[in-house]
Protein backbone atom coordinates (compact mmCIF):
# COMPACT_ATOMS: atom_id res chain seq x y z
CA UNK A 1 0.00 0.00 0.00
CA UNK A 2 1.28 3.47 -0.85
CA UNK A 3 1.70 5.87 2.08
CA UNK A 4 2.35 9.61 1.76
CA UNK A 5 3.57 11.42 4.87
CA UNK A 6 3.72 15.17 5.32
CA UNK A 7 6.22 16.38 7.91
CA UNK A 8 5.85 19.78 9.53
CA UNK A 9 8.17 22.51 8.23
CA UNK A 10 9.45 20.31 5.39
CA UNK A 11 8.11 21.12 1.90
CA UNK A 12 8.60 17.63 0.43
CA UNK A 13 6.41 14.62 1.17
CA UNK A 14 7.71 11.17 2.06
CA UNK A 15 6.14 8.44 -0.08
CA UNK A 16 6.73 4.74 0.52
CA UNK A 17 5.16 1.42 -0.44
CA UNK A 18 4.42 -0.73 2.59
CA UNK A 19 3.57 -4.43 2.75
CA UNK A 20 1.14 -3.72 5.62
CA UNK A 21 -2.62 -3.63 5.15
CA UNK A 22 -4.64 -0.44 5.49
CA UNK A 23 -5.90 -1.43 8.94
CA UNK A 24 -2.38 -2.27 10.20
CA UNK A 25 -1.09 1.09 8.94
CA UNK A 26 -3.99 2.99 10.45
CA UNK A 27 -3.37 1.30 13.82
CA UNK A 28 0.39 1.99 13.68
CA UNK A 29 -0.13 5.69 12.94
CA UNK A 30 -2.88 6.06 15.54
CA UNK A 31 -0.77 4.35 18.18
CA UNK A 32 2.22 6.64 17.53
CA UNK A 33 0.01 9.73 17.70
CA UNK A 34 -1.85 8.63 20.84
CA UNK A 35 1.34 7.70 22.70
CA UNK A 36 3.40 10.61 21.37
CA UNK A 37 6.20 8.29 20.29
CA UNK A 38 7.92 7.71 16.96
CA UNK A 39 6.13 6.48 13.84
CA UNK A 40 8.15 3.49 12.65
CA UNK A 41 7.45 2.09 9.18
CA UNK A 42 9.30 -0.37 6.97
CA UNK A 43 8.94 -0.25 3.19
CA UNK A 44 8.80 -3.18 0.76
CA UNK A 45 12.61 -3.22 0.46
CA UNK A 46 13.20 -3.41 4.22
CA UNK A 47 14.23 0.24 4.66
CA UNK A 48 13.01 1.81 7.88
CA UNK A 49 11.46 5.26 8.23
CA UNK A 50 11.33 6.83 11.70
CA UNK A 51 9.41 10.08 12.23
CA UNK A 52 8.61 11.66 15.61
CA UNK A 53 4.82 11.70 15.97
CA UNK A 54 4.94 15.36 17.03
CA UNK A 55 6.39 16.24 13.59
CA UNK A 56 3.63 14.60 11.56
CA UNK A 57 1.57 16.98 9.46
CA UNK A 58 -0.58 14.30 7.78
CA UNK A 59 -0.53 10.69 6.66
CA UNK A 60 -2.33 9.71 3.47
CA UNK A 61 -3.06 6.02 2.89
CA UNK A 62 -3.35 5.21 -0.80
CA UNK A 63 -4.81 2.25 -2.57
CA UNK A 64 -3.18 -1.13 -2.48
CA UNK A 65 -1.13 -1.71 -5.62
CA UNK A 66 -1.75 -5.06 -7.27
CA UNK A 67 1.23 -4.82 -9.62
CA UNK A 68 3.48 -2.27 -11.24
CA UNK A 69 4.10 -1.71 -14.91
CA UNK A 70 7.40 -0.49 -16.31
CA UNK A 71 11.12 -1.11 -16.38
CA UNK A 72 11.60 -1.23 -12.60
CA UNK A 73 9.32 -4.24 -12.08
Amino acid sequence: MEITIGVRDIPREITIDSPLTEEELRQTVKSALDEGTTLELTDEHGRQILIPASSLGYVRLGSETAHRVGFGV
